[in-house]
């Protein structure tokens, strides 16, 4: 029979959310490609453990970029692959909700929509990530008050006030994650003369990772992480010691990018919810709000309380769990998201 498939189609992840059983894949977003023969070696988890360790005929790519597709063969054969992997045999073509950035155009979203066909989809929903952001945390966003939701995500941050359900402002940038590791593999080379690859820094990020100086007592209990690379004068193997204050140095500019973001959309708040969102605060999810300080700097910055979700990772692909429930609601409108924003952004100026 028909199976019912969520899917959050991220630059650094995929998440598939089967309905009746919950999350059952989660993977890297990452393809390992033969460029002799154009043929597909690896998908997902055993692709990404490949970076950085291939010979020069394999390239490791992410299809994804910024949350849209950047690559339209590789992503389709990713989709298959993972489909297939959830599905199992299935009689027929499943229906499919994936989820897509607040900010993406029309070209982008037919992309998704052509790919997801092709993949065997029968039909196809698009759900803008911080609706099934905020409907992960559980948050009613059927309710006659405002809330707002900052999806820090790989690519994309997704930032949006959610009433009646529906988005009243939003706005979408290409600062994530990944732009944390890119700062941080050109601090490395900056400071410390050491050429790290993506791996490493993602590690970095992970362990030591913050956007965070503000009081004595975490500097008082700063952490440190030997970090080893490829000096860029010698050309030897290197190690240097770093610490979580030189990393939030570096990652300083992307992390602002996303506080002037959020910044702006509050200050495009409607009077009438602005009071709710004072009371509530402001939600933050997706796996690149777990980097320290998160909540911290963003309080200081827009004087409103603000809290990390509860799993981040997941908030989304499990907001596609509970819109899985509702597809009967979603025949109207659920492609259609790339006009909305225009239609957004010239109301709101």
């Amino acid at each position: 029979m028909a199976r019912d498939i969520g899917i959050d189609l991220g630059t650094s992840s995929v998440l598939i959310y089967l309905k009746g059983k919950g999350i059952i894949l989660d993977e890297p977003s990452v393809v390992a490609l033969d460029t002799e023969t154009g043929a597909i070696r690896k998908i997902g988890r055993e692709a990404e453990a490949m970076i950085g360790r291939t010979p020069p005929h394999i390239s490791t790519v992410r299809p994804m970029r910024d949350g849209v597709i950047s690559q339209y063969d590789m992503t389709l054969k990713m989709l298959q692959y993972f489909l297939r992997r959830a599905g199992g045999a299935m009689t027929y073509r499943p229906r499919l909700v994936i989820c897509v950035p607040s900010g993406i155009t029309e070209v982008e979203e037919r992309a998704l929509v052509d790919a997801a066909t092709q993949a065997g989809a029968s039909k196809t929903y698009l759900l803008e990530e911080p609706i099934a952001a905020a409907m992960g945390v559980g948050i009613d966003i059927d309710a006659p008050r405002g809330c707002m939701v900052v999806d820090i995500g790989g690519g994309t941050t997704d930032i949006a006030v959610i009433s009646m359900g529906g988005i009243v402002v939003s706005d979408s940038i290409k600062v994530g994650g990944d732009k944390y590791d890119d700062a941080i593999i050109r601090y490395m080379r900056r400071k410390h003369n050491l050429y790290i690859g993506d791996r490493t820094a993602e590690e970095v990020k992970l362990r030591i990772g913050s956007i965070w100086n503000g009081d004595e007592k975490d500097n008082a209990n700063e952490r440190t992480m030997e970090v080893r690379g490829r000096c860029l004068v010698t050309g030897l193997p290197k190690g240097v010691t770093v610490t979580s204050r030189e990393i939030a140095d570096a990652l300083d500019e992307a992390a602002g990018q996303i506080e002037d973001a959020v910044c702006k959309v509050v200050e495009k708040i409607p009077t009438e919810l602005l009071g709710d969102i004072a009371a509530q605060g402001i939600l933050f999810t997706g796996g690149a709000s777990l980097v320290f300080g998160t909540d911290r700097r963003m309080a200081k910055t827009t004087g409103l309380r603000c809290r990390i979700a509860e799993n981040p990772r997941q908030c989304v692909a499990n907001g596609i769990g509970r819109a899985l429930g509702n597809l009967a609601e979603m025949q109207d409108g659920t492609q259609g998201v790339g006009a909305r924003q225009q239609k957004r952004n010239a109301r709101n100026g």
